[in-house]
């Protein structure tokens, strides 16, 4: 049974800081490449950063504020968020991918408001 958990998510002010955590279970992280995406009400679903197998790491349109990491120990993957702004509300999710093998976690909720 492969397990993608997300966690971290809250109330953060504007301009504060939030690290999600993506842990799994039933896969090996370091064999598969792992994106965050979000989701805003309303809107579709986007990447925003990935981490390779090979750890290279991509960032879309929260580059420079954002910046994603694996721990192979703990299977897990990061995602740190600074500078936080109202906009990057959203639930907030994790995906391993590999061939044919694609896998979601359920979601942390992220809330910037003041």
């Amino acid at each position: 049974q492969v397990q993608l958990v997300e966690s971290g998510g809250g109330l953060v002010q504007p301009g504060g800081s939030l690290r999600l955590s993506c842990a799994a279970s039933g896969i090996t992280l370091s064999t598969y490449a792992t994106g965050w995406y979000r989701q805003a009400p309303g809107a579709q679903r986007e990447l925003i950063a990935t981490i390779t197998s090979s750890g290279d790491t991509f960032y879309y349109s929260v580059k420079g504020r954002f910046t994603v990491s694996r721990d192979n120990a703990k299977n897990t993957v990061y995602l740190q968020m600074n500078s936080l702004r109202p906009e990057d509300t959203a639930v907030y999710y994790c995906n391993a991918k590999r061939y044919t093998f694609d896998y979601w976690g359920q979601g942390t909720q992220v809330t910037v408001s003041s």
